[in-house]
């Protein structure tokens, strides 16, 4: 049995979903709009300079779309895994990052989220990898990490026991979710019989 049929049993493949969508313009938190918190700071400087990255972990980080150069900073940084999870359409997307990746000697993964339609199972795609080898140092990335940091937030919370109103507050630095984003989050707490809620918790949708 996969990874993905135990962490979801019957539910759904591990099959990659392939779709075409552009991702919609976010007003998200813009390097020099805040100060992003020392806990989710990278220690390398170089990798700091990776558009919204967050540090959530030694092993785990999440970001906006990383330049070619940053790509090797992350190396040398010693990432091993880049996980990305728009599409290559994007106007500042890399069209042959997994080319570059694999030639840096890292780990690359492309699961295509749409950014109007995400899926639980396009999540669970991104958790089997991670439970496959926990230990790899992942970047996780999309354009600007607003679905980053909301497939961040699902994965602390639900396989790193990290408190939801931890995680909340770290991708509040990010973005607020909009309807969808947050039904699609509350739709996969509700799966492992998790509430959103705490008492700092606000999930007022946002308009982007």
């Amino acid at each position: 049995m996969s990874l993905i049929n135990r962490v979801l049993p019957g539910r759904f493949s591990a099959g990659l979903l392939v779709a075409c969508c552009l991702l919609s313009p976010l007003t998200l938190a813009q390097p020099g709009d805040t100060e992003v918190p020392a806990h989710l700071q990278a220690e390398e400087a170089s990798v700091n300079e990776v558009f919204n990255l967050r540090q959530y972990s030694p092993n785990f980080a999440s970001a906006g779309q990383p330049t070619q150069e940053q790509l090797g900073a992350l190396k040398e940084a010693g990432y091993e895994r880049i996980v990305y999870i728009a599409f290559t359409n994007n106007r500042n997307a890399i069209a042959d990052e997994d080319i570059l990746v694999k030639n840096l000697g890292m780990d690359y993964l492309h699961i295509p989220v749409d950014w109007e339609a995400p899926l639980p199972q396009d999540f669970y795609v991104f958790a089997d990898a991670m439970q496959h080898s926990p230990e790899r140092k992942t970047l996780l990335h999309c354009q600007v990490n607003a679905r980053a940091s909301a497939f961040s937030f699902l994965y602390r919370v639900i396989y790193d026991d990290v408190d939801v109103a931890t995680a909340k507050a770290d991708m509040n630095t990010i973005w607020q979710p909009n309807t969808t984003w947050r039904d699609f989050i509350f739709d996969v707490l509700a799966e492992h019989d998790i509430s959103p809620e705490c008492p700092d918790c606000d999930w007022t949708p946002s308009d982007v």
